[in-house]
């Protein structure tokens, strides 16, 4: 890769425009925008009749860093920890410099927003569950998703689960967060430090639920923390997700595991609560019976099925 040149313009690529790699001599027809940060632009693109994400920048360091994090992602075997790489690269733009840009698995899908819209607010039970997994695997190979908040995730269509899409805020433990957003920020709500640790991911977990019941968001006040604990017991009517939220705003879980394993518990208590009730009366539909809990089954990894049903059932 290049070296980094403060000097250079920021690039923006037009629909129909073909980025082509300077070392690996790769075509990629621009399709649009996807999206915009402080790195640099997110494209949709195609590549041999295949969907891409291809994101460019004029900082070839960030771009390296950010290889390098799903490099170490795709070593992680037996999970997808954020979009597969596909390929790395410079591009020698008209204006005479060189951009740097790497090539990574386009994710279909919806926002959260959307999603829950459409589905209700019963499906984030579901779809934390895989997610806190994904956490917990991140934080034990020694990162912190750092920028996380409901822009940077999706929810993909097949399977149907929560995955993040931008990897630029991951952070290695121990150091100061490199990129954040106030609202989701543990320091900006007095609720701890910008340190890079595994509660630091958590804390923004629970603003991105609240930002699906606050699409808006909401400022602080002069008691942030008791803004908070308001704001989640005037909106979350599903009360193990009331709990868990006011135990993550008060730092008393300190492990993504622990979200999954609380998640579970009220998965299995709902699940046999419905069994119950086959027994007494015709369900109107299958589907409807068990709407998001049986999606769970089709996120969770195997081992996850196999915990499941060592935990509760032997």
């Amino acid at each position: 890769m290049i070296t980094q040149t403060s000097k250079k313009p920021d690039i923006h690529l037009r629909k129909g425009q073909i980025v082509k790699g300077k070392w690996h001599r790769n075509y990629y027809h621009v399709v649009k925008k996807l999206g915009s940060g402080a790195i640099g632009a997110v494209y949709l693109c195609v590549h041999e009749n295949k969907q891409v994400a291809l994101k460019i920048s004029k900082q070839s360091a960030s771009v390296s860093s950010e290889v390098n994090v799903l490099k170490s992602f795709q070593a992680v075997q037996g999970y997808h920890l954020g979009p597969s790489l596909i390929d790395v690269d410079d591009y020698q733009s008209q204006n005479g410099f060189t951009y740097s840009f790497y090539v990574m698995e386009y994710i279909s899908g919806e926002s959260l927003h959307d999603f829950i819209r459409r589905n209700g607010h019963e499906w984030l039970i579901s779809l934390l569950i895989k997610f806190a997994n994904d956490l917990h695997v991140l934080h034990q190979q020694g990162y912190v998703f750092g920028d996380l908040k409901i822009e940077n995730l999706i929810v993909s269509r097949k399977p149907v689960q929560l995955r993040w899409v931008d990897v630029g805020g991951t952070t290695l433990q121990g150091r100061a967060i490199k990129e954040y957003t106030e609202f989701y920020d543990r320091a900006y709500w007095q609720c701890g430090s910008r340190k890079a640790d595994p509660g630091y991911d958590l804390f923004a977990l629970a603003m991105v639920i609240l930002r699906v019941y606050y699409p808006n968001g909401f400022t602080r006040g002069n008691n942030p923390k008791k803004t908070l604990q308001q704001k989640i017991n005037q909106a979350v009517t599903i009360e193990p997700l009331k709990r868990l939220l006011l135990m993550l705003i008060n730092n008393s879980i300190n492990d993504a595991e622990q979200i999954k394993d609380f998640l579970l518990t009220y998965f299995i208590h709902q699940k046999s609560k419905r069994d119950k009730r086959r027994h007494h009366q015709k369900a109107k539909s299958s589907h409807e019976a068990f709407y998001p809990f049986l999606e769970v089954g089709s996120i969770l990894t195997i081992g996850g099925v196999c915990y499941i049903y060592v935990t509760f059932f032997m």
